[in-house]
């Protein structure tokens, strides 16, 4: 049959002959019903071929040929055990179109996959997905970046189909890794770029969506996968400020950024993680970072944690602070930058978690931040981040480390602000617990630093402590200033380091003040009328009362004892007076404002004996007297008390100004060069104050006794030598109880060694204590029981006998109600056990 014969054939030019022949021949090798020679061969064809070649028009730019389409839906849903095979012939018609870069056609396959995939959810669908999975694979993996858009996009549609029947045998790693390569392509045209980069995110989007819930699956959370994914992620992430900076001119405000996208995908895939999981998810974010040397920066680390903290379950997320935690101690040798870093997440991190989910991280958080306070100190003083300083150590930056100090004191206080009041109570606890206290807690510094070391590490303890107490308020007092808490606090207002002694003024004071009050004392002034400072005085309550009955001595001692120090400037003595006005206002009932009183009068006194003294502590001691006895007579308001401190104060203003905090409290003080010995009407009256208070129902024996601070054995934690020579308790006994009366004197001196000694021998040399030892080790073996029992049960005695002795020493009648130990006349009554004074080293 001549060529001429064949439909669309005749009237052809001779030179166009072998092209139709040629175009005819490529038709029938691809199966599809030709209009030359072969076209007869289309009935001999499978249906589904014939069914599949229809959809395909004779110009791709045409598209897909509906209602051909719809033919094939309705065969495949008729037949789906031919569903498998459509898919073969799909993926084959695909691979020869891209190889021969027939891209119209590619598009009408890819088209008519995605079709049967939304309309069939057979048994056999398995089969058919992995015919799909090879054609977006083959599309990945092209050159050209429209196929690989065109692939993803199909397989983002396949990853929002839920399928009916599981899969065992399908694998993801390919696609896992294609669009992370993605992710950070770096085509040369900025928006073809941008698009691939999408491209690849809404891939992982797809592919977390697809596997994350499928337990047959290989698993998404697995290190290998993720830590292809997390990073992707985070570089798009990290394209926010370039793409701020250099804004795309014909970007549409309307469409998703790449960077709002990855953004919503990074919060989908952790909003997924179990509790199994958060870890994997995590440990690639801050390898990430480390990498990058994106903690310096801290805003893009910052950003990224809030993402997870806000996107994870909320009761997973103290294990994001367990391993944020763990990054910071192996990054303890870093730069002071990276971990100031580092610091500055976990404060971000630790307070989202507070406001949802605890968890037992709340003591690991401030172990961990103590920690890294003491090393940088450490750093800072030895010059390296070894023990040893060696050649090849890093640099140490003074400036630095204080800054990390800062920062991790600023954590602190961040964190435990979000506590509520007994887990707060707790970390105030924790953190007094890590002070060094001389002779009560060991030494945190170490061995390189020396006492500088102890010093610097108790101030940054102390300035963490007071972050911590700052906008503390509890209701109850006793909870608040436990003995356990208060008794190393106030130890450390009797050492000489005035910056220690200043800390742990503020400290109380933002324990005490409970109503904001404490900025209405300063600056120290007299105040005619104290209605101007607005303060809010509530009614002392029960346990307020039980904790001024238990501690107000050991709070007014300490007071009248930093008063002394002469290290003291301006800002020690306005936060003295602080704290007094605090516990007027604060704790204050009748009977502790009679010993505030008496306070303010022994002061006093101090300044006007103790010539020792230096000029301005002693015209500070004055002033301080004068303001706070001017504050407590308006708060009693007895007109006569007022009417004398006044008259005091305006006698003072005339001849001795300097004795008033106007002149001595301020920052150019006006002192002369020698104080002489004040005395007369510049001077308030003890004696005048009691009879004035006596009307108006004060406890005037009380009033008119002196106060006289006792010197305990507590002042040894101290180590001052001013007060370590005179440590000793003075013990008054009244022998007329004691049957032996005519053989002991009526005072005996204890100190600390005698009770020492009283209950054990004293072994000094170090050999002798290991023999000791060896000997009771070798007794308890092979010595019998009987003996072994005697022995115990005579040691028992032994000791017993000793505390008796001790009880018969010190136990003594209390003081009078005026405060004097015993007046020596008037038959003594018999004193209940729970009355009796006991001194401070047999109280436990």
């Amino acid at each position: 049959m001549p060529l001429a014969s064949f439909p669309n054939f005749s009237g052809l030019p001779d030179f166009l002959g072998p092209r139709r022949l040629l175009l005819d021949c490529s038709t029938l090798l691809d199966h599809q019903v030709g209009g030359g020679v072969c076209g007869c061969c289309g009935a001999l064809r499978p249906r589904y071929k014939r069914l599949v070649d229809n959809i395909f028009p004779e110009d791709p730019e045409d598209g897909l040929v509906k209602a051909n389409m719809e033919k094939l839906t309705f065969y495949a849903l008729s037949a789906p055990e031919k569903l498998d095979r459509i898919g073969a012939y799909l993926s084959e018609r695909l691979s020869r179109d891209v190889a021969r870069h027939r891209y119209g056609y590619v598009c009408i396959a890819m088209e008519a996959l995605d079709q049967l995939l939304m309309a069939c959810h057979c048994q056999s669908i398995n089969l058919f997905v992995e015919s799909f999975l090879t054609m977006v694979r083959k599309l990945l993996e092209a050159d050209k970046p429209n196929l690989q858009i065109l692939g993803t996009n199909s397989f983002v549609k396949f990853a929002n189909i839920e399928e009916d029947t599981p899969s065992y045998h399908r694998s993801y790693d390919f696609f896992v890794s294609r669009f992370s390569e993605m992710c950070h392509s770096s085509y040369e045209d900025p928006d073809i770029r941008t698009k691939i980069r999408m491209a690849g995110i809404r891939g992982l989007q797809g592919v977390v969506r697809k596997t994350v819930n499928d337990e047959l699956q290989a698993n998404i959370w697995d290190p290998q996968h993720m830590d292809k994914i997390v990073p992707s992620l985070l570089f798009n992430l990290q394209q926010e400020e370039a793409a701020e900076r250099s804004p795309s001119p014909g970007a549409e405000k309307e469409k998703e950024s790449p960077v709002e996208l990855t953004e919503r995908c990074f919060r989908e895939l952790l909003g997924r993680a179990a509790y199994d999981n958060i870890k994997n998810a995590v440990k690639p974010v801050l390898m990430h970072l480390d990498n990058h040397s994106l903690w310096e920066g801290k805003t893009f680390a910052v950003r990224c944690f809030k993402i997870i903290m806000y996107s994870i379950q909320t009761q997973h997320s103290h294990l994001v602070i367990q391993q944020l935690l763990g990054h910071l101690d192996a990054n303890s040798k870093n730069s002071a930058r990276v971990r100031a870093g580092i610091v500055e997440v976990i404060s971000e991190a630790a307070v989202i978690e507070a406001s949802g989910s605890i968890g037992p991280t709340v003591l690991e958080v401030f172990n961990t931040l103590l920690k890294q306070l003491r090393l940088s100190v450490d750093y800072e003083l030895t010059g390296s981040y070894d023990s040893f300083a060696n050649m090849g150590s890093k640099v140490i930056t003074v400036h630095e480390e204080r800054q990390l100090q800062e920062s991790v004191i600023k954590t602190i206080g961040s964190f435990a602000n979000t506590l509520p009041t007994y887990q707060r109570s707790e970390v105030m606890l924790f953190i007094i617990g890590k002070i060094p206290v001389p002779g009560m807690y060991p030494s945190l510094g170490s061995a390189n630093t020396g006492v500088e070391g102890s010093r610097m590490i108790q101030i940054m303890l102390l300035k963490s402590l007071l972050q911590v107490t700052a906008g503390f308020q509890s209701t109850n007092i006793l909870t608040a200033l436990p003995t356990s808490f208060l008794d190393p606090l106030l130890s450390f207002t009797l050492m000489e380091d005035a910056e220690i002694r200043l800390l742990v003024l503020d400290i109380l004071v933002s324990i005490i003040d409970r109503h904001d009050n404490r900025h209405k004392f300063t600056p120290v002034r007299i105040i005619s009328d104290i209605s101007v400072l607005k303060l809010k005085v509530d009614k002392c309550s029960r346990q307020d009362n039980l904790f001024m009955k238990k501690h107000s001595h050991r709070l007014y001692r300490h007071i009248y004892l930093a008063c002394k120090e002469e290290s003291s400037v301006q800002r020690h003595f306005e936060s003295l007076h602080m704290l007094l006005g605090l516990i007027c206002v604060e704790l204050a009932n009748e009977e502790v404002v009679v010993d505030l009183i008496r306070l303010a009068l022994a002061l006093q006194d101090l300044a006007s004996t103790e010539e020792a003294l230096p000029v301005y502590t002693r015209c500070a001691i004055h002033a301080l007297s004068a303001a706070y006895l001017n504050l407590i007579s308006q708060l009693t308001t007895v007109p006569t008390f007022c009417q004398h401190v006044h008259e005091v104060i305006e006698s003072r203003k005339k001849i001795v100004p300097f004795l008033l905090p106007e002149d001595v409290l301020v920052e150019s003080f006006k002192i002369p060069e020698k104080l002489e010995t004040v005395e007369g009407e510049v001077l308030f009256l003890q004696a005048k104050i009691a009879e004035m208070l006596g009307g108006s129902g004060y406890n005037t024996e009380r009033l008119a006794t002196p106060y006289i601070p006792q010197i305990t054995d507590e002042d040894r934690l101290s180590k001052r030598k001013s007060i370590g020579d005179t440590v000793s308790l003075q013990l008054e006994m009244d022998s007329r109880n004691s049957p032996e009366k005519e053989q002991r004197s009526t005072a005996e001196q204890i100190t600390f060694e005698t009770l020492k000694q009283a209950i054990v021998d004293s072994v000094n040399v170090e050999e002798l204590e290991r023999e000791r030892r060896r000997q009771v080790v070798e007794r308890f073996q092979n010595a019998p029981f009987e003996e072994i029992a005697a022995h115990c049960g005579a040691r028992a005695s032994l000791l017993q006998n000793k505390l008796n002795q001790i009880f018969e020493i010190t136990i003594r009648p209390p003081p009078s109600p005026s405060g004097s130990v015993g007046n020596g006349h008037g038959r003594t009554r018999s004193i209940p056990v729970y009355e009796m004074n006991f001194p401070d080293l047999c109280v436990y």
